[in-house]
């Protein structure tokens, strides 16, 4: 009878320890999805503001070559498309102010408003985009001479590199170097010609 009662008593725990086990399995939290930061896209809509340092050689043939440096700040807007295999493909135009003015041999002389419409194309690595970018480019330059005041927009090509890099999924920096092209023209009866380099770093945020 005794060895009844145990065996009854050992088949009663070990059925309620299985159901409590049984509950606690249950009842165990799911682990959280890991975080998918491949998620991130390069693809829309973005603007910003930019900042950089411009070096403009200026060149009357002939006469002389001087350099014309100064900074410059303005702001930009574009729009990039995804078209897979982390290739980033866009348009982007900035404008900008530059104040380079100098003062040689009493011709006062610089640039004032410059911009550029540009194609891009990149690969981005998670949250860096690379790209290289080459379009249109025009500045206005403004020459004061024995009297004499002339504006001339000049227009030509630009090509440049850069990185992009998110800080957020909104908020991207870049970094970025260009080489313009101006091309000549006359002005106060003499050909002018303009090239610069230029380093610009930005600011901006994706729409």
């Amino acid at each position: 009878m005794k060895t009844t009662s145990f065996i009854t008593a050992v088949t009663l725990l070990i059925g309620a320890t299985s159901a409590m086990a049984a509950d606690a399995i249950t009842a165990a939290p799911e682990a959280p999805a890991p975080h998918d930061s491949s998620s991130f896209s390069w693809k829309g809509a973005y603007g910003g503001v930019q900042g950089g340092f411009g070096m403009a050689d200026v060149t009357l043939p002939g006469i002389f070559t001087e350099t014309f440096d100064g900074p410059q700040v303005g702001g930009f807007v574009g729009y990039n498309f995804d078209l897979g295999n982390n290739l980033i493909a866009g348009i982007e135009g900035d404008i900008n102010y530059m104040s380079n003015e100098r003062d040689i041999s009493g011709i006062k002389a610089g640039s004032d408003v410059i911009g550029s419409v540009r194609g891009r194309l990149g690969y981005s690595m998670d949250r860096s985009l690379f790209f290289v970018s080459g379009g249109w480019s025009a500045a206005r330059i403004n020459v004061d001479a024995f009297g004499e005041k002339a504006d001339q927009t000049f227009d030509g090509w630009t090509a440049g590199a850069g990185v992009d890099y998110a800080l957020t999924d909104k908020i991207f920096t870049r970094v970025e170097y260009r080489y313009t092209d101006l091309g000549s023209y006359n002005i106060l009866g003499q050909d002018v010609e303009i090239k610069q380099n230029l380093i610009n770093v930005g600011l901006a945020i994706k729409f």
